[in-house]
């Protein structure tokens, strides 16, 4: 084991050092996704090969380890994400909610140690991963009560702390990760949402869905029906409207994605690629018009609401509502564990804007996860301590 990667006294040995990482090619990975092995590691769309190709920028290596890698033989795979530092030939690795491994093996470093030995070999100065476990659980039914002037989810007792995700974090602690943005439920230095929405399906039918919203949701999805508004599923050619529909609710509502049509477009060509459906665009149509639209995407038992956008007017026939309610119900005829609806703010105070958002997702009644995060470490050696920090500065600046 590399004295540069471990610091002294802090790592062990894998228990099996015939289990191998190697580069896999792109039907490999997929195939150990699609099976019971992979599945039971509950992979998210963001560690899928297509992801790569939504990417601009950045190289991607596909990783696999196991006692025969090349023949199948697996039990983890990562997809790598490698962006050039400018001006250099060093890059910043990232593994987006990866690498998927199983997290409840106490050897972090049979998985981590040959991983970073690989990232070092091909360049990187330094790596952030995004541990699956979760690590915190709010119930809806709680923070509705606790709402308040300048309140947040740190002011609230969770319903659940994982042992696990409080496992994970002080096994990377030891071994010089740190969290990106800090410890704090208000901090953000992920790029991927922390404090994340997700509404529990499995041993629920629909009566318990439909049971699980609040009176308010109920009353707007029934008014939806009442006014005719349809819910259809589009396709690539309704993208334009969809991104139309994106910048209309970006000025709206105070927030910038940054992402243009083409993005879209090639992230729902590289989904369905992969496999056909696994990304879906919904449509709430009025009289013929599009006032809503929202995509979904599926990965094995995992059902994502990704993105969400809706037009100014005609806001009171409930349009969103209705996509909602139907995704959601779409997700439990899939057989999915849960339906993920992704990112929302830490605050609880219902003066702040961002508040409204946390509002409307707390209405379904699932619950808000607070995840690990991710983490972040440079490499051994002095000169990548100093790119990493250049790095980071750099970001800043961004």
């Amino acid at each position: 084991m590399s004295a540069l990667l471990v610091p002294p006294g802090r790592g062990h040995p894998a228990r099996n050092p015939d289990v191998r990482l190697t580069s896999l090619p792109a039907g490999t990975y997929r195939a150990f996704l699609a099976s019971p092995a992979g599945t039971a590691l509950g992979a998210g769309f963001l560690q899928c090969p297509s992801w790569a190709a939504v990417k601009e920028g950045w190289r991607a290596l596909l990783l696999g380890w196991g006692p025969d890698p090349e023949a199948g033989g697996l039990n983890g795979v990562a997809l790598v994400l490698l962006r050039q530092f400018p001006g250099t030939r060093k890059y910043f690795a990232y593994l987006p909610e990866g690498p998927v491994v199983d997290w409840a093996d106490p050897d972090l470093d049979g998985w981590l140690t040959p991983l970073l030995e690989r990232l070092r070999a091909e360049g990187a100065f330094a790596v952030r991963i995004g541990p699956t476990p979760p690590y915190r659980r709010w119930d809806a039914a709680l923070l509705k009560s606790r709402t308040g002037p300048g309140r947040s989810l740190g002011d609230v007792l969770a319903a659940e702390v994982d042992p696990l995700g409080t496992a994970v974090a002080e096994r990377l602690r030891a071994r010089g990760w740190h969290r990106c943005g800090g410890d704090g439920p208000g901090q953000d230095g992920d790029a991927q949402p922390r404090h994340v929405f997700r509404i529990p399906l499995t041993g629920r039918d629909r009566d318990d869905l439909w049971a699980g919203l609040n009176q308010e949701w109920r009353r707007n999805v029934r008014r939806a029906g009442k006014e005719g508004v349809e819910v259809v599923l589009g396709s690539a050619a309704d993208l334009p409207e969809f991104h139309r529909l994106l910048r209309i609710t970006e000025e709206r509502d105070g927030f910038r994605l940054g992402r243009s049509q083409a993005y879209y477009e090639r992230q729902y060509a590289a989904l369905n690629a992969e496999e056909p459906g696994r990304m879906k665009l919904y449509l709430a149509r009025h009289h013929g018009e599009v006032l809503a639209a929202h995509t979904m995407i599926t990965v094995g038992r995992r059902v994502w609401y990704q993105t969400g956008a809706s037009a100014d007017h005609r806001r009171e026939v409930r349009p969103s509502n209705a996509l909602q309610w139907r995704m959601l119900l779409d997700a439990h005829a899939l057989g999915a564990d849960e339906y993920d609806m992704r990112g929302v703010p830490s605050t609880l105070d219902p003066d702040e804007r961002a508040y409204g958002l946390l509002r409307w997702k707390l209405g379904t009644g699932g619950q808000v996860v607070e995840t690990l995060g991710e983490w972040e470490r440079p490499l051994g050696g002095t000169a990548n301590h100093t790119l990493y920090r250049a790095f980071q500065a750099y970001l800043a600046r961004r």
